[in-house]
């Protein structure tokens, strides 16, 4: 993922959100979901979340993403299809802590969705990776949406993408990459707050 600042502001009343003791906002996990699938991977927690965050490496195992844009580090552009069919939408990253769990939310108006993955140690070493998924279908297609047919079909394909996410980092061995940051409600969070700025150019500030 890029390291560039992200200047996109926060997004209002997302659904599931609740306030730690530290005061930061965090979601909770997705209560309504059609799809719910983990997959357990011979590697550190820390080097299967690291693997995840680079979204450019997807297609690499992929069998229906065929391309994924780092527009910033909240904001992608993915590309997925079959054969000559391709489709195009944007996804904001929501929610991100190192380690632990990625939300992400379609900006699509119709159809659209959420999203969440959440990793967790194992007793041998390993990482459970857990991915559930919210579709948010408008007019007829809500009712497909609706049909154990059609959520089964969109939970055989998770299954099949985390499989094969399986075979690619314990092939590996190791992360190719890594992007460590915090996300809350759609925006980076910082470790050291930048000073204030002065509003002249070349004055101090104080």
């Amino acid at each position: 993922m890029a390291h560039e600042d992200d200047a996109q502001q926060a997004v209002p009343n997302t659904p599931g959100m609740r306030t730690d003791g530290d005061g930061a906002g965090r979601r909770r996990p997705l209560r309504e979901r059609h799809v719910e699938e983990t997959v357990e991977v011979a590697v550190p927690v820390r080097t299967a979340y690291n693997q995840w965050t680079q979204f450019k490496t997807f297609p690499r195992f992929s069998t229906v993403v065929r391309g994924v844009e780092q527009i910033r580090p909240t904001m992608t552009v993915w590309t997925i299809g079959y054969g000559p069919l391709r489709h195009r939408f944007a996804v904001e990253i929501v929610e991100q802590d190192p380690d632990a769990y990625v939300a992400w939310r379609g900006l699509e108006q119709t159809p659209s969705h959420q999203g969440e993955v959440e990793f967790r140690p194992t007793e041998s070493g390993g990482t459970a990776i857990t991915v559930r998924m919210l579709l948010e279908p408008q007019g007829a297609a809500r009712i497909l949406t609706r049909s154990s047919r059609a959520a089964r079909l969109t939970a055989r394909l998770v299954r099949g993408e985390l499989m094969n996410f399986k075979q690619f980092i314990e092939g590996l061995g190791r992360e190719g990459g890594a992007w460590r940051g915090t996300i809350r409600n759609g925006r980076v969070q910082h470790d050291h707050p930048e000073p204030p700025r002065s509003r002249v150019a070349q004055w101090p500030v104080g």
